[in-house]
């Protein structure tokens, strides 16, 4: 999580800096709950001291509201097209949640 935050504040400051507009609040999506949890507790626990320093810049970001964290189910990640193999059916699902479509397909109603 620390090194996508790390990436959304890059992202938000190069965007200022070209003058793109201003941007408020960036969300990150995460499947992992536990991590999500321990972002926003404020609470450390005996498992944790290893990532403190991570947790504390996230935190920090969530507490600004430069980032909104949101929880996302792996079955709707989109980044598994650039990650995983997957088969038809679940290739259409992930381009048409992106937008994208076939170059390729045929026209309806060809002139």
């Amino acid at each position: 999580m620390a090194a996508a935050t790390c990436e959304l504040v890059w992202i938000k400051q190069l965007l200022g800096e070209l003058k793109f507009g201003e941007i408020d609040q960036m969300e990150r999506v995460c499947d992992n709950q536990a991590a999500l949890h321990i972002a926003s507790n404020l609470v450390f626990h005996e498992r944790t001291k290893h990532i403190e320093i991570d947790c504390h810049f996230v935190r920090e970001k969530i507490l600004s509201r430069d980032i909104v964290t949101k929880f996302v189910k792996s079955n709707d990640q989109l980044a598994d097209i650039f990650t995983k193999s997957l088969t038809g059916p679940r290739i259409n699902y992930i381009c048409n949640k992106l937008g994208t479509y076939d170059l390729y397909a045929p026209a309806w109603g060809e002139c």
